[in-house]
């Protein structure tokens, strides 16, 4: 049934109605008192004229009750991230027909909208569970036809600058959470905290869907308060000082912000002690920095997903881990192996895109990861398909297992490799800070050191900008566009190899 999670937080409400259930800054909701917010809004929503509405938000109790409310009343909610470009959120609102924006950055989104053309009918204001935002009604946006059964459309990036619309159902949604509340083991003393953003499909699921059905507290705060400002700048010591307060026992981390908070307790800082389980998601880490958490006695735990299998295909859990791989398939996954070693995976699988369910006529999808299974059941990943590039001596190299090791060192901060049909490797470089820049070549040589000749790094350049969603760079989830960062960089490099 597509109100399973609903019926499970009204079960809840009543079982321990003065129960925390979301805590931000200014505001915070008892399990009672969030199903009765979500029961308050959703009555309005029954004669709302919008079927499709964008949620622009930063991260509070607020987005939450939104979400659930959408969900309770059969609306296709879609997030919309802030470190999107004014591209790319008109391009989401057209492409989904978005004809309704709630939002707490009203001339921001106001300013957007009238520079891409899009007319503005009403702008109304709302209060929900004492918290105030903005609705603001478009009349000139066409309406789609979305799968049936669309619950949720999140937009991940694609190899152009336009994201693709993920269209997922309630069932699918409530199935992963159900697997991850059994997998991760959550109970109602969690205090799980939020550090990435709640429109990141990954941190909308195991931030608010799992807590909230193990009974737990979620602790929603503005991204500035986790040190988050932009896409890509982090105050390591807002972030461990938040966890700390929070007295958090779960979170979800992408490799970059475990790096910085290794490299931080390393350094002296004093680690959180209550956390019981980091999920670490979103891109590939490197088993190095692994283990150097583990050193601390960090409880990491890497996992595995996509966003056409609502985010999470495989985790690593307490009690049963593999340092290497990205852990066991959910409860509800199966997985098949291409000939070439594409992993494909059937479960809970996305309704189509956006305007196209055609890709959903096989019943097992390809994730475009290639990897195996080990004899205990852990999946390992070795590469993404188009990413692996073929050396002129032949050997296969998979840059992200090179730019892994690359950016273990403080020196680096990103890295992008390239070597198609060459002799030898090389490296776009984006230095940590311009102090770094002296410590670059000294980097390099020792991550050479860990690596077969093969996959070495024989020169490099330094990159004029870091590699971002909003330059179009990289993904939203931290992906790089390898052949945005070659076109940029294509006749520096050809220098490099140069006689």
């Amino acid at each position: 049934m597509n109100l399973s999670l609903i019926a499970s937080l009204r079960l809840l409400a009543q079982k321990q109605p003065d129960a925390l259930a979301c805590v931000g800054i200014s505001s915070t909701l008892t399990y009672q008192e969030l199903i009765a917010s979500i029961d308050q809004f959703s009555t309005s929503l029954t004669s709302h004229p919008a079927q499709v509405i964008g949620l622009a938000l930063d991260n509070s109790p607020l987005w939450a009750v939104l979400d659930l409310a959408a969900w309770n009343s059969h609306k296709t909610l879609i997030p919309i991230p802030f470190f999107f470009s004014a591209e790319q959120v008109a391009h989401s609102i057209r492409d989904a027909g978005i004809t309704c924006i709630w939002t707490d950055q009203a001339e921001l989104y106001t300013q957007l909208l009238r520079a891409a053309n899009l007319e503005i009918g009403e702008i109304l204001t709302h209060q929900v569970g004492g918290q105030s935002f903005t609705e603001i009604r478009l009349s000139n946006v066409e309406a789609r036809i979305l799968p049936t059964g669309t619950i949720k459309v999140t937009y991940t990036s694609g190899t152009t600058g336009h994201p693709k619309g993920v269209c997922l159902s309630a069932d699918t949604l409530y199935q992963v959470a159900s697997s991850l509340l059994a997998v991760t083991h959550g109970i109602p003393q969690d205090q799980h905290l939020s550090i990435l953003p709640l429109a990141t499909l990954l941190e909308n699921l195991a931030g608010i869907y799992v807590p909230l059905l193990a009974g737990a507290t979620c602790h929603l705060v503005p991204l500035a308060e986790v040190g988050l400002s932009g896409s890509s700048t982090l105050n390591v010591q807002k972030m461990l000082g938040t966890l700390l307060n929070t007295a958090a026992s779960t979170t979800i981390l992408t490799p970059q912000l475990l790096h910085a908070l290794v490299v931080a307790i390393e350094m002296g800082h004093p680690a959180p002690a209550a956390l019981r389980f980091i999920a670490i998601g979103g891109a590939p880490v490197s088993a190095r920095l692994l283990q150097r958490a583990h050193a601390l006695g960090l409880p990491v735990f890497e996992g595995y997903g996509l966003s056409e299998c609502a985010s999470v295909v495989a985790l690593n859990s307490e009690t049963e881990a593999c340092l290497g791989s990205v852990g066991k398939p959910l409860p509800h996954v199966q997985l098949k192996f291409a000939e070439d070693g594409e992993v494909l995976v059937s479960g809970a699988t996305f309704l189509g895109y956006t305007h196209d369910e055609s890709d959903r006529t096989r019943p097992f999808w390809p994730t475009g990861d290639i990897g195996y299974l080990d004899q205990q059941g852990y999946l390992h990943l070795t590469g993404r398909k188009k990413n692996i590039f073929i050396t002129s001596f032949g050997r296969n190299v998979s840059p992200e297992w090179v730019e892994r090791e690359l950016t273990l060192h403080p020196a680096i901060a990103q890295a992008a490799v390239f070597g198609e049909a060459r002799p030898w490797n090389v490296a776009v470089i984006v230095p940590r800070s311009a102090e770094a820049l002296p410590a670059i070549e000294n980097a390099i040589a020792e991550t050479n050191r860990v690596l077969p000749d093969y996959a070495q790094i024989k020169k490099w350049i330094i990159a004029q900008v870091p590699f971002l969603p909003q330059n179009g760079q990289m993904t939203p989830n931290g992906r790089l566009k390898r052949d945005v960062i070659l076109t940029q960089y294509q006749a520096a490099i050809d220098a490099l190899y140069a006689p």
